[in-house]
């Protein structure tokens, strides 16, 4: 691995509308078990209150460039033309020099990159919705996409469920607090673990 020492990470993906960053927030809120988000590099535009290293990185695509070139991601994709996303090396390192473990809120195909990258010090779960069905009424209700937009999240979403099998855990979210529980448990679990699972 091309770090100086390497810790565990947690990673959690899942189609938009799954309830990933909810349970992500409930899991960071959870003091005992010493997680610590990692923030995602970015070329797009802060939106709203965004905050620079905060909620990400904003990096220019010729700083974007530069970095990949010099080989500072763990993981990095352009998502739209023009709209790269990664993982910086160095955030992974602060983070693990703090003692803490590294969490992770991405998307599905970032999500298999890191757990085929940093293997058994990471454990990967896809959150998925109980039916395509719920997941569009989840969407909707949201009222922040147009018809055409969740179109778009629907297609994504229905390849995303198939990508599944490249994670360490499926949890299913029929019931919100159940989830929340369940991912903390098998958090807990992890971290107290030694070596690979």
């Amino acid at each position: 691995m091309p770090f100086d020492s390497i810790g565990k990470a947690v990673i959690f993906s899942a189609p938009s509308g799954a309830g990933k960053t909810t349970i992500v927030r409930n899991l960071l809120s959870q003091k005992g078990l010493k997680l610590a988000f990692s923030v995602s590099a970015t070329t797009r535009e802060p939106r709203g209150n965004e905050v620079d290293h905060h909620d990400y990185h904003f990096l220019s695509l010729e700083e974007f460039d530069r970095r990949i070139a010099a080989d500072e991601f763990v993981e990095w994709e352009e998502v739209y033309p023009g709209k790269k996303y990664g993982t910086l090396k160095a955030e992974l390192e602060r983070i693990w020099k703090e003692g803490k473990t590294v969490l992770f809120d991405v998307d599905v195909v970032g999500g298999a990159t890191l757990k085929k990258k940093l293997g058994g010090a990471a454990l990967a779960v896809f959150i998925q919705p109980p039916s395509l069905e719920e997941l569009r009424l989840r969407l909707e209700s949201r009222g922040t996409d147009d018809a055409e937009r969740i179109s778009e999240r629907m297609k994504k979403a229905t390849w995303e469920m198939k990508q599944s099998d490249g994670f360490d855990r499926i949890l299913i979210n029929d019931d919100l607090q159940k989830a929340c529980d369940t991912a903390c448990q098998w958090v807990h679990s992890f971290i107290e673990s030694s070596g690979d699972k």
